[in-house]
This record gives structure tokens, sequence and C-alpha cells, in this order.
């Protein structure tokens, strides 16, 4: 036979396949094509060399199916346990988080609290060393003890402060 020019459709239809199962053929059998003036695919086939017997559609029994059927609703159960399970465990750590933060703002707190008081503690050694002179003598009773009462009312006023 000669060498027709068909579309997939017109292909398919003298293979009695679809013309996607046509257009597959074609392509797997590496035959030409060109496009038409209307658009269309057409492809270069001798008929007689091409010895295609078409499958014979699946079939699908309701029997096969239930199988199917019972692991999906089995797998929906477990999908619904395992979001009620990751809802406590977010829940969980919403919880950890809060204490997280909690603690990060005492730690804080703690940690201002230490600084203050070494803050006060320097200033109390700086005092007692101003109050005494470098031959050991002591320079004046009365200025050393007034600024060793004002550095220790001042840290009795800053723990007032930090334990509010």
């Amino acid at each position: 036979m000669p060498v027709e020019a068909l579309t997939y459709a017109a292909l398919g239809a003298r293979l009695k396949i679809s013309p996607k199962a046509a257009r597959s053929l074609a392509k797997r059998l590496h035959l030409p094509c060109t496009i038409s003036d209307d658009g269309k695919a057409l492809v270069s086939v001798d008929p007689a060399e091409i010895h295609h017997t078409p499958r014979p559609p699946s079939l699908r029994h309701a029997h096969d199916a239930a199988p199917l059927v019972e692991k999906i609703a089995s797998l929906e159960v477990e999908v619904t346990r395992l979001e009620a399970q990751a809802a406590g465990h977010r829940a969980d750590f919403v919880h950890e988080r809060e204490r997280a933060d909690r603690l990060l703002v005492e730690l804080l707190q703690a940690n201002a609290e230490t600084m203050a008081a070494r803050e006060a503690m320097a200033r109390l050694e700086g005092s007692l060393r101003t109050g005494v002179r470098a031959n050991g003598a002591a320079d004046g009773q009365s200025l050393g003890a007034r600024r060793l009462g004002h550095l220790a009312a001042d840290l009795v006023a800053g723990d007032r402060k930090a334990s509010r």
C-alpha cells in the first residue's frame, strides 16, 4: 500500500484505537510527522506495515476495589489519630516555650542583680581604699565613715528595688 498522511484521529480509527494511543504509537515507531494548513498533525504511514493489535480495555471488578476502600478507610483513621497526637505535641511545645521564656526573664533579672551587686561591691572597696593613705594612716574618720554609710544606703536601696 502507498504511504498516507493521516491525522492521529484517522490513524486511530483505522487501527481501532484512541487518537491518544495513535499519537503514542506514532512516537514510539518514530513515524515522520508534519503540520497541515489547518494546524493538525499529519503522520506519514503505510497502514499495511503497522502490525498493531489493540489491547482489550482493562476490566475492573467491584471485588478488586473492596480491599482498596478498606485500606483508604484505615489510613484515614490513622491520619485522624496522628493529627490528634500532633495537636497534643504542639500544646506541649507551646507550654515548654512559655516556660523557657519565663526562665529567661528570671535569668536576665538575676544577671542584672548580680551586676548591680558587683558594682556596689567595687564602690565599697574603692571607698575603703581611698580612706587609707599610702603610709597606712587613716584619712579623716568622719569622711570615710560618711562615704561608707552612703554606699551602704545605696546598696540597701538597690536591693529593695531589685526585690520588687
